[in-house]
């Protein structure tokens, strides 16, 4: 079984060949310029390894909800050439192939579950915390889509009493990817993650809004593990000090199993940042055999 994989991100397409075991064979990346530009060497790119199903993880906002008038669309992206396009359709047609589809956060969720920290779980979320913030969910054994996908990311947050800064986003100042994804982090601070790795006031806040967020995830979607992900987590000084001020918060409303153990509740992710591709590679699998 050949399998196709494109994780479609607002910067770059990677497209990759790999099997249903999750292994990766070849991979490119093709700059994300317009649809015009950009989906015939993608297109071409499979062709040429005549898959037998492609599965997609696509930056978003996306219609994922089969049945639906726009199902396969990327829709209100700011990515302005990219808007209303039918990406998924476009593939079918060209690649005569079944296409799955799901935005490229539940595509690292679902690489997580399948192949990695998350395997065996029956719920769980990925995070994913980086130019931007976006959530995977995965509760009662599948991904979930509601009339959307979950935008958790920019769930609202409590300001630090002693943060003055405004916020990132030109939608909610105070949600999660204003607060604390990776150009807030720049902005706020002057200076980049790496730049800042040894300021230790830089991480304790940032903590604390991903900390908030966590116990927000716990209470909403009541998952048995949370993976952390993307490149503001590569600062690993960020883990503890996240559980620290996640036990904190909790103020010791919930009590289960798992929450004894924020070690192995809170954890980063496992597979040296392959989840997305491998997640695609998992969804074509699931397309194949729907």
């Amino acid at each position: 079984m050949i399998l196709g994989a494109l994780e479609a991100g607002g910067t770059k397409m990677v497209c990759a060949i790999g099997n249903e075991q999750g292994e990766v064979q070849e991979r490119i990346s093709i700059p994300t310029v317009s649809p015009q530009e950009t989906m015939p060497e993608m297109i071409g790119f499979f062709q040429k390894r005549h898959i037998d199903a492609l599965g997609i993880g696509c930056f978003g906002p996306i219609n994922p909800v089969k049945g639906t008038k726009t199902y396969g669309y990327i829709t209100t992206t700011p990515k302005l050439a990219w808007q209303n396009f039918d990406i998924v359709s476009t593939f079918e047609k060209a690649l005569e192939c079944p296409v799955g589809f799901d935005t490229d956060v539940n595509a690292s969720m679902l690489g997580e579950i399948t192949f990695g920290a998350a395997r065996g779980l029956d719920s769980c979320i990925y995070v994913t915390i980086g130019t931007g913030v976006g959530v995977g969910v995965y509760v009662n054994g599948g991904l979930l889509h509601g009339m959307m996908h979950p935008e958790a990311g920019h769930i609202l947050l409590q300001r630090h009493p002693a943060d003055s800064y405004g916020g990132k986003c030109p939608f909610h100042g105070n949600c999660l990817e204003g607060m604390a994804s990776g150009p807030a982090i720049e902005e706020r601070w002057g200076a980049n993650g790496v730049q800042l790795a040894g300021c230790r006031e830089v991480w304790e806040l940032e903590a604390f809004y991903i900390a908030q967020a966590c116990v927000n995830y716990t209470f909403v979607y009541a998952p048995r593990r949370i993976i952390l992900g993307g490149g503001v987590m590569h600062q690993e000084q960020l883990f503890p000090m996240i559980r620290r001020q996640y036990r904190e918060l909790l103020a010791g409303y919930v009590h289960t199993p798992e929450l004894e153990d924020l070690e192995s509740y809170i954890v980063p992710c496992s597979l040296e940042d392959n989840q997305g591709i491998m997640g695609c590679l998992q969804l074509a699998v699931e397309a194949l055999h729907s």
